[in-house]
């Protein structure tokens, strides 16, 4: 039963996305705002190109601490080895990666077209679902 669950159903169409050319304290304070764990980059065409994490963020912090930093542009500190799902994937495939992989959001690609990310939570909301 949960096969026949899509990435596409459950993941967040309307999502946070920075452009590499983003300032990193920007990045953060929006992560911040949003409450959100990380979020993807995407290029102007909207190719994902990166993943700018919590952990990244605090690894900004901790070097601007040591070095009085003023940060940085986000393609400076984002991930560029990334993990991404299908948008026609079913959960089990969330499942699986997020059980194996220490990531808490993953993004939902088209190709190398950036349409969504998935989280941890919007798969635990969509086994409730199935659950009623």
């Amino acid at each position: 039963m949960l096969q026949s669950l899509l990435v596409k159903d459950y993941m967040i169409g309307d999502h946070l996305a920075f452009r590499p050319d983003t300032n990193v304290l920007d990045a953060i304070h929006m992560l911040i705002h949003h409450q959100l764990s990380g979020a993807p980059v995407a290029d102007g065409d909207g190719r994902l190109v990166g993943f700018l994490s919590e952990k990244d963020c605090l690894r900004i912090a901790l070097n601007s601490s040591y070095f009085d930093g003023r940060g940085g542009l986000v393609q400076d500190f984002m991930a560029r080895d990334l993990c991404t799902l299908k948008a026609d994937s079913n959960l089990v495939d969330a499942f699986e990666l997020f059980m194996s992989r220490p990531y808490r959001c993953l993004p939902v690609v088209d190709g190398e077209r950036l349409i969504g990310q998935l989280s941890r939570r919007d798969v635990l909301k969509a086994m409730e679902k199935l659950r009623r």
